[in-house]
C-alpha cells in the first residue's frame, strides 16, 4: 500500500517555534518517526487519534537522534499506544540517562542542569529501545518500505529514514524555517558535512525535516556551501 508521509506539527516549550513529527501509515498499523516534547504529550495524543490512529495500532516508534523534543513522548507511547521504541545504538545513552551530552561536547554545569528541566524530560520520560538500530537498519521487518541511514553531524546516532519511494525524513540535520539549511546546531560539523555529501549520492525527492517544512532535495545542488 502507498506509504504517505503525514507531518505532525507540535510546540517546543516556552514558545521556542515547532518540531516536526511524522507519522506513517502501513499494512500493518502505524509508524512514528520522533514524537515531540512532552509538553506537547496532549496535542500530539490528539493529532494522532485523528489521523486513525489508535492505542494498539501504533507499532514502531523510530526516533532519528536522542534530544528531549524528538523523544519526549516515547515512553509514554510505549506505555499507552504499545508501540515498540527503535533508535540508533550510539544516541541511546541519552534515553536511558535523561542526558542529551552523553556522546556530545560537554556544555557548561548551569546548562546541563537546566535542560531537563525546561524541556520536561523526567525519570518517566526516560527509556530503553526496544529496537537498535545501525547504519542501513532494513525497515520493512517492521512493516515500512524504508532503511535507516546514518547521518552523524547533530549527535553522534543521528539517522534518516529514507522510504522506498525517495522520501527522507532527516531529523535535525537539516531545518527549513526560513528556507532550507543545515541546522545551526551541529556538535560535530565534519561529521555532518559528510552525512550531506553521503546524500548527494542517493536518489532523494522530498526531504522532512525536524522543524520547518518539507522541501525538495533538489535545493542541495544548488545550495551555496
Amino acid at each position: 500500500m502507498p506509504q504517505d508521509i503525514k507531518t505532525i506539527s507540535l510546540p517546543l516549550p516556552l514558545r521556542m517555534g515547532r518540531v516536526n513529527s511524522y507519522l506513517i501509515q502501513t499494512a500493518a498499523g502505524y509508524v512514528l518517526v520522533d514524537t515531540g516534547g512532552s509538553n506537547a504529550r496532549e496535542v500530539l495524543h490528539g493529532q494522532l487519534e485523528s489521523a486513525g490512529c489508535m492505542p494498539g495500532s501504533l507499532t514502531l516508534v523510530l526516533l532519528t537522534h536522542g534530544d528531549f523534543d524528538h523523544i519526549g513522548n516515547a515512553a509514554y507511547l510505549r506505555s499507552v499506544f504499545g508501540a515498540r521504541i527503535a533508535m540508533h545504538c550510539d544516541d541511546s545513552g541519552m534515553a536511558e540517562r535523561g542526558d542529551m551530552f552523553v556522546n556530545r561536547r560537554k556544555p557548561g554545569v548551569l546548562v546541563r542542569a537546566l535542560l531537563p528541566i525546561l524541556t520536561g524530560f523526567g525519570t518517566s520520560e526516560r527509556f530503553t529501545p526496544d529496537v537498535l538500530l545501525d547504519d542501513e537498519y532494513d525497515l520493512p521487518q517492521h512493516g515500512l518500505e524504508a532503511r535507516v541511514i546514518g547521518l552523524p553531524g547533530h549527535s553522534k546516532g543521528s539517522i534518516g529514514i529514507l522510504t522506498a519511494s525517495g522520501g527522507l525524513i532527516c531529523g535535525d540535520l537539516f531545518e527549513n524555517t526560513k528556507g532550507p539549511a543545515l541546522n545551526s546546531l551541529m556538535d560535530d560539523p565534519i561529521a555532518a558535512n559528510a552525512s550531506v555529501a553521503r546524500l548527494e549520492a542517493l536518489k532523494i525527492g522530498t526531504v522532512y525535516p525536524g522543524h520547518g517544512q518539507p522541501f525538495e532535495m533538489e535545493w542541495l545542488a544548488k545550495r551555496t556551501p
